[in-house]
Parts: C-alpha cells; structure tokens; sequence
C-alpha cells in the first residue's frame, strides 16, 4: 500500500496552511491532503493516525523566551489526529476536508467521510489546564510546536487498511485505544511524514530526516 500527498512532499516541511500553529498564533489548520493506492484484497476499512514522535517531555521549558528545549532532551509522542472505521472504497483525503481551522475546545465533532469516527487528540491533555482553551480536541489538529525548540519536529502519518469495517470503540477514544483494536487485523500499513518548526533559528526545517 502506498500513501501520498500533494499538499507535503515525504520529509519536506509542511505549510503552514496545514499546522495549528503560526509565528503570530494560531495557523490555518487545515488537514493536509492524502491519497492512497495498491490497496490489499479484503480490505474492509481504513484507520489513520498522525503522530508527532519529536514532543518535548519537560513541559515547564515550553515557550520561554530565557531559555532553549536542548536538541538531546528526551522525547514522546504527540497524537495530532485519530481517524476510524473509514471506508473501504475512500482512497483520498481532500485538503481542509476534515480540519480547515483551529477551533477553542475542539471541534464538536469534526467533520470527516461519511461512517468515519475521529478520537481524541493530544491537544486535550495539553490545553486541560487553560480555561480558556481547554475541551476535547476531536479530528486533525495539527503541528504547533515550542518556538525555542531546537529540535525540527517530523509529523508521521500513518494509514491503515483494516480487515474489520468497524473497530469495537465506544465515545471518545484514543490513538492507543485504536491501535490496541486494531491488534490482529491490520493487513497493511503505508506511511509518510513532513516536518515542521517555529523556531527562526532553523529556518523551515527542510535539512530534518527521519
């Protein structure tokens, strides 16, 4: 199976149209667009996943003008979206067909393909604190990484062709519940990943590799 798209090219940076985050704020946040081929026989769904694995670990660094994230700080994961039960016969993602701008608490629900459900994002955990942003963060949001971090972030999307055309997950679920659902029935998996920073001192980040 392969995974494309015209809106990023594989390890290029990402637009800005296509982050959360901008230099002045908040960014236009629209899903990129993507598209997939040579789809294995028996495939009864899709389930997609985009996953920031460059996410800083001491949050209390994040945003300070005095200080810099160090490259070599230890990382996690960041989940930017969670998509499920899409449609056997989809094979494209339009831009902005999901996501096309950054909504305080969340989108309510997000739109999508028709019989798709979309989980959780990271976002929730990170904005709980804030009153004014806090909520569930359904669907694509996309990347809005610390502007002192020294690290270009890589932004993975990874598409799943599933031999179930629906996964047991009930209400708001996570990237980690959907891939233990998935546990068994995976029948193929294509990725791609762009990068992006906010950081000037790294410019649009094109010289990151996976």
């Amino acid at each position: 199976m392969k995974l494309s798209s015209q809106s990023f090219g594989n390890g290029q940076p990402i637009p800005a149209e296509f982050a959360a985050g901008g230099s002045d704020g908040f960014a236009g946040n629209r899903n990129p667009q993507l598209a997939w081929s040579e789809v294995p026989e028996g495939t009864r769904s899709f389930a997609l996943v985009c996953v920031d694995p460059d996410a800083p670990t001491v949050p209390e660094l994040v945003g300070r003008d005095d200080v810099s994230i160090p490259l070599d700080q230890p990382r996690g994961h960041f989940i930017h979206w969670v998509m499920v039960d899409i449609p056997a016969a989809l094979r494209e993602l339009a831009a902005g067909s999901c996501s096309d701008g950054f909504s305080a608490r969340g989108k309510q629900p997000p739109p999508g393909p028709a019989g798709a459900r979309q989980g959780l994002n990271d976002y929730t955990g990170w904005f709980a604190a804030d009153p004014d942003l806090s909520g569930s963060y359904r669907g694509y949001d996309g990347p809005y990484p610390p502007f002192n971090d020294e690290r270009v972030h890589r932004y993975f999307f990874r598409l799943y062709a599933l031999d179930v055309e629906r996964l047991p997950l009930q209400g708001d679920f996570t990237a980690a519940d959907a891939h233990r659902a998935m546990h068994g029935h995976v029948l193929a998996e294509a990725a791609i990943h762009g990068s992006y920073t906010l950081n000037p001192a790294l410019g649009d980040g094109s010289s990151v590799t996976a």
